[in-house]
């Protein structure tokens, strides 16, 4: 694996934003990803409730496709695309310093990855203005773009021009995260970790983006979008959209 040097001091990173063999199954696609059996037990128990097949399909993640997997936790979606990809494809993980911070075990998990050679060619950077991170088919972030309304102003439109600059023209910038009621106010994304849908469209549309689809396999109607994505009464069942972006070229 080659691991970034680059890495920014958390506040400057939200001013501003605003290898080993691959020995995985031949001819690997998003239905062999999920069925790799060096997969978790963690991330397999996961796979009913995320749709990983059709989330996969929808961005349009497969062989040979360059895909950068932005804050991925403990590294679920980043497996996945790891395998997906091959051959000819690549993944890097960008794990923010304060995210790193904020759970360094995850980051840790990530960061394995590049020296596991059933995953192969993961790259981990701090920053999206890292030089590994350009050039990319594919933008992927779940259940993160809220939080970028939680950190300081501008990150919001700091990231989606930095995306921009980042995906080759035709890439795609694919948004999946939990589902704020229609016009909730602007502090639901802390208070919540919710975002309103047409808060997301409006903002990345703006910085020269062409929407370019929704799925709606994670859509729950009977989600109450009045509660924390934490409250047990709704955690892992809540209403979740995914959107698909693309950029003109």
């Amino acid at each position: 694996m080659r691991r970034s040097t680059t890495c920014l001091p958390a506040a400057l990173f939200a001013a501003t934003l605003l290898a080993a063999p691959f020995t995985g199954a031949a001819g690997a696609h998003p239905a062999a990803a999920i069925a790799d059996t060096n997969r978790p037990a963690a991330d397999t128990a996961r796979d009913a409730a995320r749709k990983p097949a059709a989330l996969m399909a929808f961005a349009h993640v497969d062989h040979g496709t360059k895909v950068a997997d932005f804050i991925p936790g403990s590294g679920y979606w980043t497996r996945l695309f790891a395998v997906a990809v091959k051959p000819g494809g690549s993944v890097v993980a960008i794990i923010p310093a304060a995210a790193a911070e904020h759970d360094q075990a995850a980051a840790a998990a990530v960061t394995a990855m590049g020296t596991d050679k059933a995953y192969g060619d993961v790259t981990v950077v701090a920053s999206p203005i890292d030089p590994a991170a350009t050039n990319l088919d594919v933008f992927w972030t779940a259940q993160n773009y809220h939080d970028l309304h939680n950190a300081p102003a501008g990150t919001v439109e700091g990231i989606n021009r930095a995306v921009f600059a980042m995906l080759k023209p035709g890439g795609y910038y694919v948004i999946v995260d939990h589902a704020a009621a229609a016009g909730a106010p602007a502090d639901v994304t802390n208070k919540l970790h919710r975002i309103d849908p047409a808060v997301v469209k409006a903002e990345v549309t703006a910085a020269g983006f062409v929407f370019d689809g929704a799925s709606t396999v994670l859509t729950n109607p009977g989600d109450d979008h009045g509660k924390n994505v934490f409250d047990p009464s709704v955690r892992g069942k809540t209403d979740q959209f995914a959107f698909r972006f693309k950029k003109p070229g």
